[in-house]
């Protein structure tokens, strides 16, 4: 690592070179210090432009700023800090300057634009910048801007951030104001995250419940910022719980290879968790989160759950299991999670939101409580509180790792136990993922496609239902094509770094049904790219 944080500090990018600047992605800024992608100098770019968005958008409040385990992120909030203090920005951060979860950093911002869950005109309107690539290498480095609402920010204030950064760094940063590290770190106030977090989970799960079951629960912190937060849950709530890795390490050595051989932090891979998987057998049931933990893992007697599987266990259960929510609060889901979740939510009489990939389209729903919940198949979700109210604009790995507990503890069944009384009910799909290669004509050419590019009136043996290039719930375009049938569907979206497009697919038919479903979903592609 000491490769990494040198090059941090010591290369500079060229702005000019499109890869070496500022990009937001769908979770942030995200690169590498030794390709010149993620070092000092974007960050006190960005963290400028986020101080110039805040200006225009009229916020006065404080900035909520939290980084996570990787090797790369203390230097990066040292960095921010800089920035933040030169130019009088209030800055909370973690008591004893620790680490801190994504989720703990959106409840914090939406406490304090909301006091007592109530809208505050008078209040000075606080944000946040969270320091994670989420559960990517231990080399990799990530910065992503949380506004008002708490949750990811959309593509008009990122691009603005994005637009504004890439200006500075062509400038050299002739216009960056910073101070040192030590006038930063004092001038920064401390705030206790864990404790305000830990004290309301009550208010969005059944704790009571868990406790009278007394499972025998296990928590993987995957050496990520979950660690302190699920010490503190047990301490504080006498649970039966047993954190089974207290490890904290930037080079992650303790971590299974992933499928690919590279060390991942992906808590819905059963090869990056095979840790807790090897030992699933001492707890009823047990978690796993990545590095800022706004994703979860769930284990129980079956191994590690589906992502799709478990979304679809929550909703069912919370349908029926949170009696003070409004019958027409609607449920959220992205375009490429299963359709078992738009049977779910149908049987329920709810209405679905369909949305593109990326946890920012649920957002304006969860701030303002018209979504009870919103989850995508990477094993990211949150919900609303148990009497209607936000709770996290951002995903919460914790808080669905709690429902997990709930689940069980109140029915008495595993969630993968529950999902096989949903299949028995729904019908078993089954859901594939492949990568195929494409020229960079075709991955351009997704961005001409419309319904009627597929004149197709069949898919794998079925009439196709719909074609969509925007998506149901929001109109929003999804970045590529969606066809259904009544059976399956598949879903196309061109890889954003690479020279390859995405194809997901699901059959109530049987794997057969599924892999012809794909031959099918290319062979069309293959059609429609080439005009």
């Amino acid at each position: 690592m000491e490769a990494v944080l040198k090059a941090f500090y010591e290369q500079q990018p060229n702005a000019s070179a499109v890869k070496e600047r500022v990009a937001f992605g769908t979770s942030g800024h995200r690169g590498r210090s030794i390709e010149r992608t993620f070092n000092a100098s974007h960050i006190y770019a960005i963290t400028q432009a986020v101080v110039d968005y805040r200006l225009e958008a009229g916020y006065q409040g404080p900035l909520f700023l939290g980084f996570d385990t990787h090797a790369l992120s203390r230097p990066a909030w040292e960095c921010a800090l800089q920035v933040l203090a030169a130019n009088r920005v209030p800055v909370f951060v973690e008591k004893d300057h620790g680490y801190t979860a994504t989720p703990l950093i959106s409840q914090a911002i939406l406490h304090h634009n909301h006091p007592e869950d109530q809208a505050a005109p008078d209040v000075a309107l606080a944000d946040g910048l969270i320091i994670t690539p989420s559960h990517n290498p231990p080399e990799d480095g990530g910065i992503k801007y949380n506004p008002h609402h708490g949750g990811p920010a959309d593509t008009d204030a990122t691009g603005w951030i994005e637009l504004r950064a890439n200006a500075y760094l062509l400038r050299q940063l002739e216009d960056v104001h910073t101070v040192s590290v030590d006038e930063a770190i004092a001038h920064a106030q401390e705030y206790d995250f864990t404790a305000h977090y830990v004290a309301k989970l009550g208010s969005v799960v059944d704790i009571a419940a868990i406790q009278d079951a007394n499972l025998t629960l296990g928590a993987d912190p995957m050496g990520g910022t979950a660690l302190p937060v699920w010490q503190a849950i047990a301490a504080h709530y006498h649970l039966n719980l047993e954190v089974v890795n207290t490890t904290v390490d930037a080079e992650f050595a303790f971590m299974p290879p992933d499928h690919d051989g590279k060390i991942r932090m992906d808590c819905s891979s059963p090869a990056a968790m095979a840790n807790l998987l090897n030992i699933k057998d001492r707890f009823d049931i047990a978690f796993g989160n990545d590095p800022d933990a706004d994703r979860h893992g769930i284990v129980d007697a079956n191994g590690l759950m589906n992502p799709n599987h478990f979304l679809a266990v929550c909703i069912d259960y919370l349908m029926t299991h949170r009696p003070e929510w409004a019958a027409s609060l609607k449920v959220g889901k992205t375009l490429v999670s299963s359709s078992m979740i738009d049977r779910v939510v149908a049987s329920h009489q709810r209405e679905l939101y369909e949305v593109p990939v990326g946890f920012k389209w649920f957002v304006e729903g969860l701030h303002e409580g018209w979504l009870a919940f919103g989850g995508e198949e990477s094993a990211g979700a949150s919900l609303l509180t148990r009497n209607g109210k936000a709770w996290s604009t951002d995903k919460d790995g914790i808080v669905l790792c709690l429902l997990a507990a709930e689940i069980m503890s109140v029915t008495g069944k595993t969630p993968s136990e529950y999902y096989r009384t949903l299949t028995e009910r729904f019908g078993e799909p089954f859901y594939k993922r492949v990568d195929t290669a494409c020229s960079p004509e075709e991955k351009a050419a997704f961005k001409n496609l419309t319904a009627e590019s597929v004149t197709e009136k069949q898919l794998a043996g079925d009439p196709i239902t719909a074609v969509l290039v925007n998506a149901p719930g929001n109109g929003a375009s999804i970045g590529g094509i969606k066809v259904t049938t009544e059976n399956g569907w598949f879903a196309a979206r061109p890889s954003g770094t690479e020279s390859l497009y995405k194809v997901y697919a699901e059959s109530f038919k049987g794997e057969q049904h599924l892999d012809e479903l794909i031959e099918n979903a290319k062979a069309l592609l293959a059609g429609v790219l080439k005009g």
